[in-house]
């Protein structure tokens, strides 16, 4: 009996090891996600700067720097499969600082990058394996509906950078106010504000900013009617136990 114990604990942690590593981690994290959120506050550039000795320790603090965020986005990824909305909440608030309304619903396979920049308003639902690139910030209102396979960028490459780099900064967010509709494989890209009750159809690639009650369709989504502007509706879902 005791060898099938042990048996039982050795494969429980080369199943979940991860997880096991992420309860060790889940304090540096958070540190971690403090430091870049008030870094952004203060405008000043979070993790290891340049410039300084080509020296053997700081050669390895650099590697260890690029592992640890590195490692955040692997565990973002396993953390979108675990099945438990509220528990993913949990970790989403409190470990990694995104701030997330009453009753806001992360679906199924989310994936975030930068997570501290990340704003949901209240009974928001973003849908099954959304991509939410918040690195240069996404604010999202109340009662906002995001179907699944939507993906939301902050962040681009410059084609005419002659090294390819990305030359963004803080009017790369994208800011979707209440009560929108975001139709499934919607590509939302930087520096796009959607008003208020517009509804984007499915497949569209938003590329300027859409007006309240707009309803746009396309690639590049185009305006092709209008919605109803005395919306009143507020979501009242509840949170799944085992997804």
């Amino acid at each position: 009996m005791t060898y099938l114990l042990i048996a039982l604990l050795l494969v429980n942690i080369l199943l979940y090891w991860d997880y096991l590593l992420f309860i060790l981690a889940a304090l540096p994290i958070r540190h971690f996600a403090k430091r870049q959120r008030l870094s952004r506050q203060t405008s000043e550039k979070p993790g290891l700067q340049s410039g300084r000795p080509s020296t053997a320790k700081h050669w390895l603090r650099r590697r260890l720097w690029r592992c640890f965020t590195q490692y955040i986005r692997y565990i973002d990824l396993r953390l979108g499969m675990f099945p438990s909305i509220t528990l993913r909440r949990l970790i989403y608030r409190h470990i990694f600082r995104s701030h997330l309304g009453i009753n806001a619903i992360l679906h199924y396979g989310t994936e975030i990058r930068s997570h501290w920049n990340l704003s949901v308003g209240n009974r928001s639902i973003i849908g099954d394996r959304a991509l939410l690139d918040a690195r240069n910030g996404i604010y999202i209102g109340e009662d906002v509906n995001i179907s699944s396979d939507v993906q939301i960028y902050t962040e681009q490459h410059d084609y005419r950078d002659p090294e390819f780099l990305c030359q963004s900064d803080a009017t790369f967010a994208v800011r979707i106010d209440s009560r929108v509709w975001i139709g499934p494989r919607v590509t939302i890209l930087h520096s796009v504000h959607i008003g208020e009750g517009a509804v984007i159809a499915a497949g569209a690639v938003v590329t300027k900013d859409v007006p309240p009650f707009s309803v746009m369709a396309g690639i590049p989504a185009k305006c092709i009617g209008e919605r109803p502007r005395h919306l009143s509706y507020e979501f009242t879902d509840n949170d799944y136990w085992f997804y």
